[in-house]
Parts: C-alpha cells; structure tokens; sequence
C-alpha cells in the first residue's frame, strides 16, 4: 500500500461477524505491538484509525453477507487497486491525441493484486466511496466507475498533495461535482469557436505564404480553456485577468481571447498600419515602440462589458521569461497602494493564467523560480493558474531527449501544486478541467496546473518542415483530424448539427476572414502601407531639471518619527544605539547612505507615490546599513517605522525575497508596469549577482520602451567597489548596462555621495508616471555606505538637486596651474578624495565625479575642461579592469571632449576575471591605481 492513499470510505465498513472480529483482535495488538501486526493491516490502521466505529457493524451486516473468513487480504487488496486508480490511473490515461504513447495498464489491473471480478463483485461499494454513487452498488463497478474517472481523457496526479486539499480533489472528481453538461447551443457555440480559431490559422497560412505566425494549430482548445477562465474570472468580478505566453498561438489568442479584430491581425501581416482598425469603442489597448517588434511578440488589453480587463502582456522569444512579469503585474493589480503602511493586498482582483510550451517548461529554471516564490508574504498572487501548451516536442527536439521525467510537468509536483493531464482534442473535457482549476484556486490560493497534451501540425514555425527530423511522429500527424472536424463529428452524431450545417459554418466564418482582409487591402491602397512611431519628445529631452530639495523642519520631523518607536517596543541594543545617532547626523552633517535613503522614502511617501522594495536582504541592507524593518530583541515583532511617518499618502513594503534573482526582477519589472506611480525597487545582494538576471535587464528593462512602447521607472541597486573581496563581490559589471545605453533608455548612475543618491531617488519618485520616465540603475556603494567623506549634510537634502557631475572640493581653485583633468565614477573618487583631502600639493590637477554615466554629461564636463586652459590631458580613472567597468563606454565620449588634449587611462590592466583574489593583493593593486592617477 502507498503511504498516500487515497481511499474515500472507511474499509472497516468491509468487514462483519468473524472477520470484524479478527480486525478488532489485531487493533489491540496493533496498540501493543505493531510489530507482530501485518503491514497491510498496520497502513490500514495507520490511515483510518480504529476499526470500532459506532454502529460499523449494523452498518456493513447489510452488504457483506458474501465477505467470508479468510478473505481479509482480499480487502486489502481492493484498497490497494482503489489507490492504484487514483494514484496511477494517469499512466493509462487516453490524454495523447495521436495514441502515440504507450499506456501502463500494469498498475491498475486486478491480477497485479490477487483479485478478481467475483471478488469485487462481493465487496460494498462503501469501501471505495465516501459518497457512492447511485449507479454503484458493488465493488466491481466502483472500480468500473473509478476507471472512467481516472483513465479517461483527463487524467490527475494529486497524491502528492497535503491531505485536507487532496480529499477535496477527490470528492470534486468522484462525484462529478466540476462536470458540465453542456446543452445543444452551448455545444453548437463552442463548435462555432473551434472553426475560428482554426480557419484563423488557414486563412494565414493560405494568404501570407511563408509569413511565421507560430500556429496553435494541434492544441486548439487553448483558445476554449482560456475562454472559460476568463468567463469564471468575469463570473468572480475580478479586476483584470492578465496572460503570459510564448508564441506559440499567441497570434490566435491575441485575435480571439484578447479580441484583437481580424482586419487588425491580418493588418500586420499586410503591412498596412493597424492603428487603422482600431475598435471604435476603445475596448483593445495596445502600446507600440519606434523600433518594433515581430507581431507574435506583441500584446494587447481588452476590456470587456463588465469593466473586466483581460491582457496579454508582451513578451520576447525567450519563451518562460514572461511568467515573473506577469505575476508580479498580477499582484499590482490587486493591491491598494493608496494608503499608509502594508498594502491592502486582495488576490480576489485579479488572476494570472501562465501558458507554458512542454519543452521549456521543463527546461527553463525561471518556472521552478516562479514556483518557489509563489507562496511566500512578498510575491504571493493567491494562485496562478499554470497550462502547459503541450505539444510534444521542442523545435526538433522529441520529448525524450528534452527532460528526464516521465511529464514535462513533474517539476510542479515537488511545490505541492496538483497537475491535471487533459486531451486537446476533447474540447468538453477541456472546459470542464478549466472550472476545476479555477475552483481550486479560489478556495485554496495556490497554483495548479493544467498539461493541455496536443501536438503540433506543422514546424516549429511554417518555413519549416519537421519531416526531416521527426518523419513517424509526423506521418501520425498527417493523417490526423482537426479538432474541429472531430467535434463537428461528434456533434452530427448526437444529432445537434448535420454535416451540411458543419460545412457552412466553415464557409461563412472563413468569408467572413476574407471580408476583413480585403477591407485591409482596401485601407492600405488608400492609405499607404507604412508609418513610422517616432520616439516621443519627453524621451528625447532626457529628464527635466526638477525640485527635489525638501525643507529642513520637514526632514527633522520626519527623522523624529522615524526614531519614535513604540514604548512597548525594544530593537536590539547596539541598532538601537546606531539608529539614534541618526539625530545628531542632521545637525552635523553625517547623513550616512541608508539614513539619506530612510528620509527620500519618507518624502516620497508623503508625496503620495508608493515604494515597494525587494532583494534578498533588503529590509535590514547586506551591509546592515539600512534597518527599514526592526525587530523586538523580546518578542522578534516586527516594526516599520515609514509606516508611520505623519502625511504619508500611500503604502510602503520591503520584502526579502528568494535567493533568485531572475524571477524577481521579472517580478518588479511586472509590477512598475501596472502600478507606474510605484516606486519599485530590486537590490542585488551583491551587484554581480544580477548576472543571473541578464535576460530581463536585455529583454524587458532596457528595450521594451523601443520594441513595445511600454514605459517602466523600475530602480536597480547593484552593489559594486572593489574592496578586495574577490572576484564574485567587487564588480557589478557595469559595461553591460552601459553597452545596452541608447535612445534615453535607461539613466545609470554611479554615485559617491549620499545626498546626491537622495536626490536621484527623488528624482525617479517625480518621473513616475510621465512619458518621460525610465528605468534607473546605480551602482550603489559598499564601504561607501558610512565613508564619512560620502555622508551628506542636512543642507545638501535640503536645497540641493542631483549633480550629473561634481568637481573635487579644494582642487582646481588656480585654474592655469591644472594640467590634468582625472575624471571618474563612483567609489574610486572617495579613494582619491581620501589621498588629496584638501588639495595642497595637488595644484597641477583636478578632479570630476561623473555621477550619471548614461545619459552622459557630455556638456557638463565640457563646461568644467573649458574653465582649464593649460590642461594638456585628460585621465579616465577606474577600479576595474580596462576591459570592463566604464572606460570603453567613455572612451568615445572623451575623445570627443579632449580637443586635442591626451586621453589617458588609468586602472587596473585588462583582465578576465574582475578582481584579485586576496586582500594583499587587491591592496596592492588599488594602491597603483590611485598612485598612478594623482603621479606629479
């Protein structure tokens, strides 16, 4: 017996006269010494407890009259194939639409267990069912009736699951509870939507030969299931149902789920503009950048009737990246963020359907991320509803050879999320899995996931042909029906619809495709066939100068209440000491990093745009530098001062997320997206670890606004210096944000002084939600974070702005003597400020701080290089090695400024790895850099 039975009734009910008896000897035993009891008796008395049940044997005396003596192990055996069903019935399934799967039977047969049909015949139907059905009356058709259940067209795999939630599975199923029986219109309907969605496919691969579109194509019922999950989500009122999909069938879903209208679709393969085909009621949304993207990456919004608004966000080809963006979009969405303290988080608003491709499902790690946070305070969604668009195959790749599991969903079961195997060409079953799924999501808040299991008609796009590489699966293929024409068959023989009605639907639906078409033919000849997105002007124009100062009383009041904690309320010792001293910082200018960070977020919030920040350690900082969660030394409570900040017009929350860094991302990326007046944050732990999250800085963050038009004010904090840590804590790699720079697409900022962090902070806060705003990355400090020649003063916060670009204090005061202009970012101007303090000695040279690297202050410095007319060179300065960090970036841009003058570098050697592996090393080495770049 498994340890996960499944058995719905007491198996005690089995047993009367003698055999209860030798039952209830056993159970004393069992009590005594379990050893000297059989294992089979021993699970059962482990799962079910105590065989004297109050009136079991005027209970079962009725309907075991043929259950004799001796027959014990016979019981045992039914419970077993009753568990085997349950548990094994999937692997005998008829879920694969090309029957080319072998089905294991071995499991489930009676002979596995010594049983026969006679047997069964003689057993109560109560052993099997808490609620037997009333076309049950014996063993044998229980474990008929189960069969039908468990190896027909859906299949489930819910043992795995905790048990209070695995028993309701198995009473929805068992009693046909999510079953629907739909009537004749309703059948006639769906038929209907089957012949759109596949003479959509026909009437492009007719008319655009060779264009790729990606069919959906052999897993046409995606359209129905997302149909149904949209109707139980309007059902539900919710605000927004929002989709995540690769291409695959996006081009379907868009047209017929997301309504996208067909002179619109078939506009874009026309290349005809399709701002044309707008719906006059404003009903679709779309957003387009100046570069663009191909048409099966796009996305749309659709707002329904009932004010329900369905999206399909945008997505690039590299298929599961999408998930983190959509759940963190999700969240957004249902959150109110309008009020001080925790956002009111209502998963009730909003629902994220994920559409996976079966290769990538398995072979992507960001799904097993998005699993992993799924559940946890800071990024739950209160379920997401997960399908598999499973097609079986991956480009060229059998299944295989694609994972090493039985199911391209099994790594779903290792999160405690039940799976259900469906028939892609059986659309009622289809529907029918959609109102199970939705069900348990709202009753439980947990994903679950659906393996839609279909195939793919053609290639992995149409110009190619899959015979070359996969001949047996695609002779199957060739000669298999439609969907739609197996449902129409099945329609004809019940009688609903007669073959010729089947064939006029057809007809009509795909004139009605032509229709559209030549209206597009006809509004292009007439209206041209291009039209250019230029870049809009606020994107242009950089960002604004803007006020960001805020008074002095208002800032010694807000750091008063930040320190008046509750009198019941105790933080650690030495914090609470540290934290104090932040009185006596205002007064003498020692506003370290974390301190001007905690006063830019309380301003912020008292402006009205709320802050959500995550990153692995980012309530207390990695370098405990920013404590914006305390805990009680007594009690571990929880306290968080900037929930209590007097005039604050919205919410505040930091999370600690999962040690992910990808999926995270994502998820901040999705959630500035909906929530734009958001001031969203994610913060590596250490500035390097955003490698792991390369695709969504290329993919998402910094080209988005170009391909899709969709504008994002996300913050990165990427801790970097060089500080002999070695190679994985030094750099954070800025030249890969810096090589993505172009068209104002992001500001990157590397700055070294905290006033100046507060002031970009608030910079960003002000942009939220303009045309002009843009994502923002800085290279945030380490040992900067309490350097006292990086604090700020209470006037800086004050009165200030943020400096694209600072010139040294105490240097270049003889502006003829200056022969050398150092230039450089970051924490390496500290390590020369340190060495030339108040600049005696050092009239031959200046020094400027480029603050922002992107946009480049090109005109700024020029302005400083002019006021020199002696200087003979201009020196770049940097930490890291000259093949990485800003120096190639620059280069070009310096050039530029020299007018003749020398450019020199000055830095560590070219180099593959970032940094020196030792302290003695790494001292060394900084020591020659700052040396040779202050060298008379």
């Amino acid at each position: 017996m498994s340890n996960n039975v499944l058995f719905a009734g007491s198996p005690w009910s089995a047993f009367s006269g003698p055999n209860l008896g030798y039952v209830m000897e056993q159970y004393d035993l069992y009590l005594q010494n379990p050893e000297d009891v059989e294992p089979e008796l021993v699970a059962l008395f482990q799962q079910f407890g105590s065989p004297f049940v109050e009136g079991a044997v005027e209970t079962v005396s009725e309907g075991t009259a043929n259950v004799q003596t001796g027959n014990i192990k016979k019981i045992f055996a039914a419970v077993q194939l009753a568990d085997a069903i349950r548990s094994f019935g999937h692997l005998a399934a008829d879920v694969y639409p090309l029957k080319d799967h072998k089905l294991d039977t071995s499991r489930i047969e009676l002979a596995t267990y010594g049983l026969t049909d006679a047997d069964l015949v003689s057993m109560p139907a109560t052993l099997f069912f808490n609620n037997v059905p009333a076309s049950v009356t014996n063993g044998k058709q229980a474990v008929d009736y189960l069969r039908t259940l468990y190896t027909g067209k859906i299949a489930y795999e819910y043992s795995h699951i905790a048990d209070g939630e695995r028993q309701w599975i198995q009473d929805r199923i068992e009693s046909g509870a999510y079953k629907v029986n739909l009537t004749p219109e309703q059948k006639k309907e769906l038929l209907e939507r089957l012949t759109r969605v596949e003479d959509f496919e026909k009437f492009i691969h007719k008319t655009f030969v060779g264009q790729k579109r990606f069919s959906i194509e052999g897993l046409d019922t995606l359209v129905v299931l997302l149909d149904e999950l949209v109707k139980a989500a309007d059902d539900k009122k919710m605000k927004e149902l929002q989709i995540g999909m690769a291409h695959r069938g996006r081009l379907n879903v868009l047209t017929h789920v997301v309504n996208k209208p067909y002179d619109m679709m078939f506009s874009d393969f026309a290349h005809v503009p399709n701002e044309y085909f707008f719906p006059a009621d404003g009903s679709l949304e779309i957003t387009k950048g100046w570069t663009g993207d191909v048409k099966y990456h796009m996305g749309a919004a659709h707002t329904k009737k009932s004010g329900m608004k369905v999206k399909l966000a945008y997505n690039p080809s590299h298929l599961e990246v999408v998930s983190p963006v959509i759940t963190g979009s999700t969240r957004a969405a249902q959150e109110d963020t309008s009020k001080p303290g925790t956002p009111e988080h209502d998963p009730s608003k909003a629902l994220a359907v994920l559409v996976h491709g079966d290769a990538a499902f398995a072979g992507e790690g960001i799904v097993q991320e998005v699993f992993n946070y799924a559940r946890t305070k800071g990024f739950s969604t209160g379920g997401s509803i997960h399908i598999i668009s499973n097609n079986m195959i991956g480009f060229t790749t059998e299944h295989y050879d694609s994972r090493s599991t039985l199911y391209s969903s099994d790594v779903a079961k290792g999160y405690d999320i039940p799976v259900i195997h469906v028939n892609a060409d059986e659309p009622e079953a289809v529907v029918e899995v959609a109102h199970l799924a939705f069900e348990y999501r709202q009753i439980f808040g947990k994903d679950i996931l659906i393996d839609l299991i279909g195939y793919r008609r053609f290639g992995h796009n149409e110009t190619d042909d899959p015979t070359v590489t996969n001949p047996l699966t695609y002779l199957i293929v060739s000669k298999h029906p439609t969907v739609r024409a197996l449902y129409g068959q099945k329609l004809v023989q019940e009688g609903i619809v007669t073959e010729d009605e089947v064939k006029k639907l057809d007809t009509e639906i795909y004139a009605e495709m032509q229709k559209s078409y030549d209206h597009v033919k006809e509004v292009g000849a007439e209206k041209g066939h291009h039209a250019h997105v230029e870049m809009p002007e606020a994107v242009k124009n950089g960002y604004p100068e803007l006020e960001t100062g805020v008074a002095k009383e208002e800032l010694k009041q807000i750091n008063d209440e930040l320190l008046a904690w509750p009198a019941d309320f105790e933080p650690q010792n030495k914090l609470a000491k540290i934290l104090k001293k932040r009185v006596e910082a205002l007064e003498t200018d020692k506003i370290d990093w974390g301190h001007a960070e905690t006063l830019a977020f309380a301003t912020i919030l008292r402006e009205g745009n709320p802050i959500r920040m995550t990153g692995q350690d980012a309530q207390r900082g990695t370098f405990s530098q920013r404590h914006l969660v305390l805990h009680d030394k007594n009690n571990g409570a929880e306290y968080t001062p900037l929930h209590h900040i007097s005039g604050s017009n919205a919410s505040f929350s930091v999370f600690n997320s999962p040690l992910t860094e990808a999926a995270i991302v994502g998820y901040e990326y999705g959630y500035n997206l909906e929530n734009d007046k958001a001031l969203t944050i994610w913060e590596a732990q250490f500035g390097d670890f955003a490698n792991m999250a390369q695709i969504m800085f290329d993919n998402f963050i910094s080209s988005a606004r170009s391909k899709w038009g969709q504008k994002s004010g996300l913050v990165l904090l990427l801790p970097n210096g060089m500080e002999g840590q070695g190679p994985e804590h030094s750099s954070a790699r800025i030249e890969r944000y810096l090589q993505l720079c172009a068209e104002n697409n992001w500001t990157v900022a590397n700055c070294s002084n905290a006033g100046n962090y507060y002031h970009l902070l608030r910079r960003q806060a002000k942009m939220l939600g303009t045309e002009g705003v843009r994502p923002l990355v800085v290279t945030s400090p380490k040992s900067l974070l309490r350097h006292p020649l990086a604090a700020a003063s209470l006037e800086q916060l004050a009165t200030g702005k943020f400096e694209e670009v600072i010139e040294q204090p105490g240097l270049g005061n003889n502006p003829e003597k200056v022969e050398r202009i150092l230039l450089a970012s970051g924490k390496v101007t500290i390590d020369l400020a340190d060495r030339v303090q108040n600049g005696e000695g050092y009239d031959n040279l200046h020094i400027v701080r480029v603050e922002q690297l992107y946009p480049f202050p090109a005109q700024k410095l020029s302005d400083i290089i002019a006021k020199f007319p002696n200087a003979k060179e201009i020196v770049w300065v940097q930490e890291e090695p000259k093949n990485q960090g800003p120096w190639k970036y620059v280069l070009e841009y310096l050039l530029d400024l020299a007018e003749g003058k020398k450019v020199k570098y000055v830095g560590r050697p070219e180099m593959s790895s970032t940094s020196e592996g030792d302290m003695d090393s790494h001292k060394e080495a900084q020591a020659k850099v700052i040396d040779e770049a202050l060298a008379k």
